[in-house]
């Protein structure tokens, strides 16, 4: 396992095909800041980059996945036009989206708010049982403006993202599963163990068929049943003709 670590709040790892980010500010439960931002932007940058890497796993030091937002950064930008631009050119969110490579978070202690949210954005959602989800924005004033109001809906229906984003009110693991927003739910001392084994499985598919399977996927949501039946039986045949080929 090599570590590729020039980061203060991240570590990087790679592992065969398999890289890890682990947010590391442990001393504020893993909160979000710009220097976090500018260092997964670049982290996720490689992961983008590198088809090598089959599988990455997203997961917290300390005793939290991530808190979200760091409270001390807000409103402290001396130009929110500039910010804003900032963002855009290291729009972290879009680019955990838009990854080809298949995405874990492994989720213990308290994801909150934009940690949440970033969990949301990955493709395999993991919990330790001791795991306290929530998305508190409505109770600060505010809108859940990462992707919470998209993915929530996405991952457990209107009604219960209603309830969550609205009221603010915490749940834990065992809620998250039932609700589907996590996958399944694990003792906090197999977390990490599970969440590996899940991203070597993972990394043992072709990086490309991978990709193709998560574009038509996510791409088959905005599309009616027919459309979206002959985008797959398109892909599914030059998939087949290429093995054979």
């Amino acid at each position: 396992m090599g570590s590729m670590n020039g980061f203060r709040t991240i570590l990087f790892e790679r592992d065969g095909a398999v890289a890890r980010v682990t947010l590391n500010r442990p001393d504020v439960l893993n909160a979000y800041n710009t220097e976090m931002r500018d260092d997964l932007y670049a982290a996720l940058s490689t992961v983008r980059d590198d088809p090598s890497i089959r599988a990455l796993v997203l997961r917290g030091n300390g005793k939290a996945f991530c808190s979200g937002g760091d409270i001390r950064e807000f409103g402290s930008a001396p130009s929110p036009v500039g910010a804003r631009e900032v963002r855009l050119r290291r729009d972290v969110w879009q680019l955990l989206t838009s990854l080809e490579t298949p995405t874990i978070a492994a989720i213990h202690g308290h994801a909150a708010g934009s940690g949440l949210e970033m969990a949301l954005l990955c493709d395999f959602r993991i919990a330790a049982r001791g795991a306290v989800l929530s998305l508190p924005e409505t109770g600060l004033g505010m809108i859940p403006g990462v992707v919470g109001t998209q993915t929530v809906p996405r991952a457990v229906g209107l009604g219960h993202a209603l309830d969550i984003l609205l009221t603010g009110r915490a749940i834990d693991a065992r809620r998250a599963e039932r609700l589907g927003m996590v996958g399944w739910v694990v003792p906090e001392s197999r977390l990490r163990r599970e969440a590996d084994r899940l991203a070597t499985r993972l990394a043992n598919i072709e990086g490309k068929l991978a990709a193709a399977v998560k574009r038509l996927v996510v791409g088959g949501l905005d599309r009616a049943l027919e459309p979206a039946l002959a985008v797959e039986r398109t892909a599914a045949r030059q998939f087949l003709r290429r093995r054979i080929d």
